[in-house]
């Protein structure tokens, strides 16, 4: 393997490449999880708060559904916060946080659109708390920060890097 190939002591554009790469996975593994974390943290800490938000969204009639997303979904965040810092089913628990956060960015942004439609005024003055575990929010910073989420969460599907991952060793030498 030559140099630029990326043999050799000094690495080269090929180990350069692999490190950049490496880095935005675990960059984007910290921000995800790390969210995933504080988040989930806040509304399990207080989850009839968390009830009263998910109400306001009209989804789900039965009460039943409702305190068992109140319940369940804040300690699944922070589940899958964990096991996104830890570096443990990187590419599984990606797409689990993408199917959460698709659909709470489509009710966020029809929440927003009828405040506004309601309230007038710019649409990116629009603030509320979403029930992200923020507390009120300004709409367009809020689905900024998601489009980002989402982002993060579709790299670490696509490259999957193993760079400070605790799975491969919990498996190495198996199989």
């Amino acid at each position: 393997m030559s140099m630029l190939e990326g043999g050799g002591r000094s690495g080269g554009p090929g180990r350069m490449a692999g490190l950049t790469a490496d880095g935005l996975s675990v960059s984007a593994r910290c921000v995800v999880g790390g969210l995933f974390v504080a988040m989930g943290l806040s509304k399990a800490l207080d989850p009839v708060d968390f009830l009263k938000l998910v109400r306001q969204y009209e989804l789900i009639e039965a009460s039943v559904g409702l305190n068992l997303i109140a319940v369940v979904l804040p300690w699944f965040e922070l589940f899958c916060g964990v096991l996104l810092l830890a570096g443990v089913a990187v590419r599984g628990t990606a797409v689990v946080s993408l199917g959460m956060l698709m659909p709470f960015s489509l009710v966020v942004w029809d929440r927003a659109r009828g405040l506004h439609e309601s309230l007038g005024g710019p649409f990116c003055g629009i603030r509320f708390d979403c029930g992200c575990g923020a507390g009120e929010v300004a709409i367009c910073h809020k689905l900024a920060e998601n489009a980002v989420l989402m982002l993060c969460s579709a790299w670490l599907l696509g490259a999957g890097g193993r760079r400070w991952c605790l799975w491969p060793a919990l498996f190495r030498g198996r199989g």
